[in-house]
């Protein structure tokens, strides 16, 4: 089996040893490099050949969203998956984050286990990092009056979502509910490859990156509406 490669982000030297220690602990995943800012994590990205960069929104210099940003828009870099680590529930920056094309986020203070699944499913390409976390922070975000992107008023996607057929509309409000491939599949009635099919259709028409991106473009676009408590 070749490992998942990994690359750390992070200005701290101490927290990069300590995720170096659990990461390089496990049989199928190791570290290829680590970088105190976000220039140094796009240079890295390059040489190494990551396959996920554990990234903090927060560095001097080029920070994490910059970094996701310029990594997400290298067409040699798009087998590159990037969880953004943050030290606050609910962070503009994490949605911004997202839009940029990160897969998901996970808290600084989450459990080792919880770190080494994320690497895992990110690296996978499937869930990528927990739906319902990311829809329960935009949902927040969205709430409170924010916008995620570029596309305040939900214009362009409204118009991108016109080009969906009624069925990837329904597994999108799915996706952007927290549910999983297997659970939008028992809902609707159809098999878990078929919603899959009508997932990556939606990401393709509607030009997003992955999963966690579908989630962010439903709330802007008006197709979700964030509750508020």
């Amino acid at each position: 089996m070749t490992p998942i490669k990994v690359l750390l982000a992070d200005d701290q030297a101490l927290l990069r040893s300590a995720f170096r220690v659990l990461v390089d602990s496990e049989p199928d995943m190791q570290v290829v490099g680590e970088a105190a800012d976000g220039a140094e994590a796009l240079a890295l990205a390059r040489s190494t050949r990551a396959d996920v960069v554990l990234m903090d929104i927060r560095m001097p210099g080029t920070d994490g969203l910059a970094a996701t940003r310029m990594i997400s828009a290298d067409p040699d870099l798009a087998g590159v998956r990037i969880v953004m680590l943050t030290t606050f529930e609910v962070d503009e920056y994490v949605v911004r984050s997202l839009r940029a094309g990160a897969s998901g986020f996970l808290g600084k203070g989450a459990e080792p286990d919880e770190l080494l699944n994320a690497i895992r499913v990110a690296a996978a390409g499937e869930a990528l990092l927990s739906p319902v976390a990311t829809k329960g922070l935009i949902a927040s975000f969205l709430a409170q009056g924010g916008s995620a992107g570029e596309d305040p008023d939900g214009t362009e996607y409204a118009e991108r979502l016109a080009a969906l057929t009624g069925r990837e509309r329904e597994v999108l409000v799915q996706v952007a509910g927290g549910h999983s491939n297997d659970q939008i599949a028992e809902r609707l009635v159809v098999s878990p490859l078929t919603v899959k099919t009508h997932v990556n259709r939606a990401m393709a028409k509607l030009g997003a990156r992955d999963r966690a991106q579908l989630v962010v473009i439903a709330y802007e676009s008006g197709l979700v509406r964030p509750r508020v408590e």
